[in-house]
């Protein structure tokens, strides 16, 4: 009698944890396949990834730290933390504003790192060379890494995103007005968070970004999200901490090498440093694209190759 109830007991438990990740894969299905499309990391990967380092968002780590895939700090890491026993006792583990932080953090760590750099010649339909891959690599010190991965994509049949195309729509959209050197633009920003001091985090060209209001400025955008003063001069492209105008765009990132759509007609008002701004795109690679020296402003009416 006591093993039948056991038994039940068993088959109690294995349900509630399939209809817990079952929940988790509904709930950030459509993330991983952006993060697949953008940095070419297999869905399905991202979601095994997810249940098993954050118990499918019910490890400490994921509820209290925003951090699905128990990346740690590392010396390069200038954003919040959060400390807790892991391998040695008090380790640093990044902490996010928000789950969507971490999955695109998760994106850059692997895509930034040498060790992982021939994941990338994979076919990323082939989630067992990546499974195996990643442990290869030193991903987890658990020596059924692999394993575990290929049985959790497979129990949860989640090699089917892999074939899957993003939503047409942003996670979040709205459209915000925004004002760079006094210029009035009205643009469509993806929304992916919210971070210190109640600010709003939008998502332009896969760059984390906000928006400034009244009597903003660098220092207090720094104190607010945990980004170094000297971070946010190189992400946008600026010697000194000016004044900023209420409505600017302010990258918390870097801009990317190439714009999200092919040409941008230079407008009146409109700036080499506006335009790179808007479309979240290094200044350098804007002028290199259109044979531009430094300084040089394009008139009204010229056609800018942004990709």
């Amino acid at each position: 009698m006591s093993g039948f109830v056991f038994g039940i007991s068993c088959f109690a438990q294995k349900d509630d944890y399939n209809a817990m990740v079952n929940s988790y894969i509904q709930k950030y299905k459509d993330i991983a396949i952006r993060e697949m499309k953008e940095y070419r990391v297999p869905a399905s990967i991202t979601l095994a990834q997810g249940i098993l380092e954050s118990n499918a968002g019910r490890s400490v780590l994921a509820v209290e730290a925003n951090n699905h895939f128990g990346i740690k700090c590392h010396k390069e890491w200038t954003g919040m933390t959060f400390y807790k026993d892991d391998e040695t006792k008090n380790e640093c583990f990044r902490k996010y504003g928000d789950p969507l932080e971490s999955f695109r953090d998760h994106s850059w760590f692997l895509t930034k790192r040498d060790r992982y750099k021939d994941l990338f010649l994979l076919d990323m339909r082939d989630y067992k060379g990546w499974a195996n891959g990643l442990k290869s690599a030193g991903y987890a010190t658990n020596p059924a890494y692999a394993q575990l991965l290929i049985k959790t994509i497979e129990t949860f049949l989640l090699d089917r995103y892999d074939k899957a195309e993003p939503p047409d729509t942003p996670i979040v959209s709205v459209d915000v007005p925004v004002i760079p050197e006094q210029q009035t633009w009205s643009r469509k920003f993806a929304v992916v968070g919210k971070g210190g001091g109640n600010r709003t985090i939008y998502m332009n060209n896969r760059s984390r970004m906000i928006i400034s209001t009244q009597d903003d400025d660098l220092y207090l955008i720094a104190r607010d999200l945990n980004v170094s003063v000297g971070h946010l001069l190189e992400f946008n492209d600026l010697t000194k901490a000016t004044a900023l105008t209420p409505g600017q765009i302010v990258y918390l990132e870097p801009k990317r090498r190439k714009g999200p759509v092919k040409r941008h007609t230079i407008q009146d008002g409109e700036t080499i440093y506006s335009i790179s701004q808007l479309y979240g795109m290094k200044i350098s690679m804007l002028l290199k694209r259109n044979d531009l020296g430094e300084g040089v402003e394009p008139k009204t009416g010229t056609i800018l190759r942004l990709r």
